[in-house]
């Protein structure tokens, strides 16, 4: 009956961003946080659906990628509406899921994107990078933030708040649902196979490798504002604490992406072995054949391909399958992303 309920209210909350869909556009603005918090900066996106009052524009478009078409600025639509913020992967930033954004807005979601200092295209300082305990912190400063803005807090629904991340995202995401990092492990792990990403990542960016580090990495960051949660071909599953795995409560939608490709990881030592830690009334795991690492990255245009293998060879393969196959699987990720919040 809960469920039931929470389906309804749901359905009629994304029901208020449709009701005038043929007037509506996806809106855009920039956002800078504003808190304590000085020495991080934290800038993003909001997407929003708003009203047909400014010039709707291809944005975020280059010879390699499509981009978006929306309006800056736009007035947001009236109403109370679910909330989702997206998290990037390594050296990602706040445009690669833009694509997800557009799809969640015409569901009548409002959506934040940001930039993780450290970790983002254009923000790559290392003694950023090594405090990764930031990462879950910078999306729970954004909901802050937006919850107190004067134009999104009177249209988010506080009840009705998600997040979505891809790569060190996906990390990122179970952090906030509840995982913690074990140093310990990760010690002996890298100990035993010094080969491994996690560890060869951690001795670059010099993570956890002062006892204070070791304490900031091991706290609880969880966020309990946050309803559920979709994690995209995550890595970093082996430095989670198997215990605070198998406790986490926050509904979780894990999706794997088995296609070999540049970026491909393990999803036995990633995805399915999280799936496997988690309690099982509390996931839904997907693994569509046809998706890679980079899938859940924005469409590449037909020559984008060529233009990023001439740029570095090898790095081709960021636009691996096409411009059709990713809208393809675009729209498989989005259905089932739309899904599982309506009803986690």
């Amino acid at each position: 009956m809960k469920r039931l309920i929470h389906i309804l209210c749901l359905s009629l909350l994304i029901g208020a961003g449709q009701a005038h869909a043929e007037d509506q556009v996806l809106g855009w603005q920039k956002f800078k946080v504003k808190d304590a918090q000085k020495d991080r900066p934290i800038e993003g996106l909001v997407w929003y659906p708003a009203e047909n009052d400014a010039r709707v524009k291809r944005i975020q478009s280059n010879g390699v990628w499509v981009g978006v078409d929306a309006a800056k600025k736009a007035t947001p639509l009236e109403g109370q509406r679910p909330f989702v913020v997206l998290s990037h992967g390594l050296y990602g930033n706040e445009r690669n899921q833009n694509w997800l954004a557009e799809a969640l807005v015409t569901k009548g979601y409002i959506v934040a994107s940001l930039s993780h200092p450290g970790t983002s295209s254009w923000l790559r300082d290392t003694g950023d990078a090594r405090q990764l305990w930031e990462r879950p912190r910078d999306v729970s400063r954004v909901i802050s933030h937006l919850l107190d803005d004067d134009t999104f807090a009177p249209r988010i629904d506080p009840k009705n708040i998600f997040m979505g991340g891809h790569s060190l995202g996906g990390w990122t995401a179970v952090w906030l649902a509840g995982g913690r990092y074990d140093g310990d492990k990760v010690k002996t792990d890298c100990a035993a196979d010094p080969s491994e990403l996690i560890c060869k990542i951690g001795d670059t960016w010099r993570i956890a490798k002062t006892e204070e580090d070791i304490v900031s990495m091991e706290q609880d960051l969880s966020d309990p504002r946050i309803k559920a949660i979709a994690v995209f071909d995550l890595g970093g599953t082996q430095t989670f604490a198997p215990e605070t795995l198998s406790t986490i409560k926050t509904p979780l939608l894990v999706i794997g992406a088995p296609k070999p490709s540049m970026g491909s990881l393990d999803l036995d030592r990633e995805s399915r072995a999280l799936i496997a830690s988690l309690p099982k009334d509390n996931v839904r795991y997907i693994e569509p054949t046809s998706l890679t690492h980079f899938d859940f990255l924005g469409v590449c245009t037909d020559r984008g391909m060529d233009i990023l293998e001439n740029e570095v060879p090898g790095d081709g393969e960021l636009c691996e399958g096409g411009t059709d196959e990713r809208i393809a699987d675009h729209a498989l990720i989005s259905d089932a992303v739309i899904s599982f919040f309506a009803d986690p």
